[in-house]
């Protein structure tokens, strides 16, 4: 680990922003002190406590090391939530911000709708539909007991109560049940895909980052399913890696969706394809 020579909290935050950038060491400075970053404006002058001082190297050196920023702080935020992350799940990405402005838009302010979420990891997307939409019911599901402890939690701590959760992989969670709704955020990264021993993905969940050996066995598995669980004229929405919006509309279109399309994210690369079912 590679301390830092004592000094005032500004110094402490500039020498680290040499090693890993200013936009990565703050919130990790803001989370060694517990404190707000209006805080660190107004004090930022003031001398560091060796107590600080070493538990921000420590962090420093944990993230150069690799380790995830949310994984060490133990946040995220996404949509207006503020959520708790550990290695148990993925961290949730601003990208993701599209599948729930997508679900918004098919789901009418003040109607008692049905939605399920699939693979719900820490929750961000069922919270941020259900913080949105107070008169739906979303389902959140996930095969991962941590994550759903975790998805619970966050829905505790952001206030939300319109949501319910259930374990199982995939769609087995919601037999007998039928949904206005369905989104997903599920692996699609191909196994052997180089990415995988790259960057922050070392550190997150395999389980939630690749299926089979094109990427795309879950999504298989949602699309040829869920029009078991929607009702006429239910929306089935898939995130997805930027290359895969053709397969994945042909996947749709073969399950009889219909209106299927793929939206792209803020770089311009294919995001999230979704399809209505007639019914």
């Amino acid at each position: 680990m590679t301390s830092f020579p004592a000094s005032s909290l500004d110094q402490l935050l500039r020498q680290a922003s040499d090693r890993i950038g200013r936009h990565e060491a703050e919130p990790l400075l803001l989370h060694a002190l517990g404190r707000e970053r209006a805080w660190l404006f107004m004090h930022g002058r003031e001398p560091a406590t060796a107590e600080t001082a070493e538990r921000f190297a420590d962090l420093v050196a944990r993230r150069a090391a690799g380790e995830p920023v949310a994984y060490l702080t133990g946040s995220r935020g996404f949509w207006t939530l503020d959520l708790q992350v550990t290695p148990d799940t993925l961290i949730p990405r601003p990208e993701t911000e599209l599948l729930v402005e997508l679900a918004l838009a098919r789901i009418a302010p003040g109607q008692p709708v049905r939605v399920a979420d699939l693979g719900t990891g820490s929750g961000a997307i069922a919270l941020a539909i259900a913080s949105e939409r107070p008169q739906a019911r979303v389902l959140a599901t996930d095969i991962s007991a941590a994550a759903l402890a975790l998805a619970r939690r966050n829905a505790v701590a952001n206030d939300i109560g319109n949501v319910e959760f259930d374990s199982g992989s995939w769609l087995a969670p919601l037999a007998g049940r039928r949904f206005d709704v369905i989104v997903s955020n599920p692996p699609y990264i191909a196994e052997q895909d180089p990415h995988l021993q790259q960057g922050d993905l070392r550190f997150e969940p395999a389980a939630a980052l690749s299926s089979g050996a094109d990427g795309l066995d879950a999504i298989r598995e949602i699309a040829a399913g869920a029009p078991r669980h929607l009702n006429a004229q239910g929306w089935l929405l898939l995130e997805h890696g930027w290359e895969q919006g053709q397969a994945i509309r042909a996947l749709l279109a073969q399950s009889g969706f219909v209106e299927v399309s793929t939206a792209q994210d803020l770089e311009q690369r294919d995001r999230v394809s979704l399809g209505r079912w007639p019914g």
